[in-house]
């Protein structure tokens, strides 16, 4: 059986980039997951800032889906590669969550976004789930690790 997560108040919550498990990553503290994610969007060193001092995930969020400043050139090339940077501290960083993640043994984990077909498996389940699978090769690497 897999495991979903989406919404704050259902289970499995914690694994949300929206969930309040803060991460430190290139020198700075990020509130959550989707301020680091959606700040290295940018190459403007003043809006990334403006990101990380967002207040609450969901701001952040819309501040990284503007296209107000211009995006930077090689996002779709390295955003799998940030998205695993910041799940992997967010793993490292909160013991308590990487006990849950563990817990999980191999079973599938599914981010259960209706409206993201990338990131998630979107609403007919047919979408890529790239959050859930780099939670699962996370949870592969603390396996291997210890």
């Amino acid at each position: 059986m897999a495991i979903y997560f989406y919404t704050k108040n259902e289970p499995n919550y914690e694994y949300s980039n929206f969930s309040k498990y803060g991460i430190e990553c290139d020198g700075l503290w990020w509130e959550t997951v989707e301020h680091y994610f959606q700040a290295q969007k940018f190459d403007n060193e003043e809006y990334r800032e403006k990101i990380r001092r967002a207040h609450g995930p969901k701001q952040a969020a819309s501040l990284g889906r503007s296209r107000s400043e211009p995006i930077r050139v090689d996002w779709n090339e390295i955003r799998i590669d940030v998205m695993k940077r910041a799940v992997r501290k967010k793993f490292l960083t909160h013991k308590s969550l990487k006990e849950m993640l563990m817990a999980t043994g191999d079973e599938e984990i599914v981010e259960n976004s209706p409206g993201d077909y990338f990131w998630g498996c979107g609403k007919d389940g047919s979408g890529s789930n790239w959050l859930g699978r780099i939670i699962m090769e996370i949870r592969d690497e603390l396996r291997s690790s210890v």
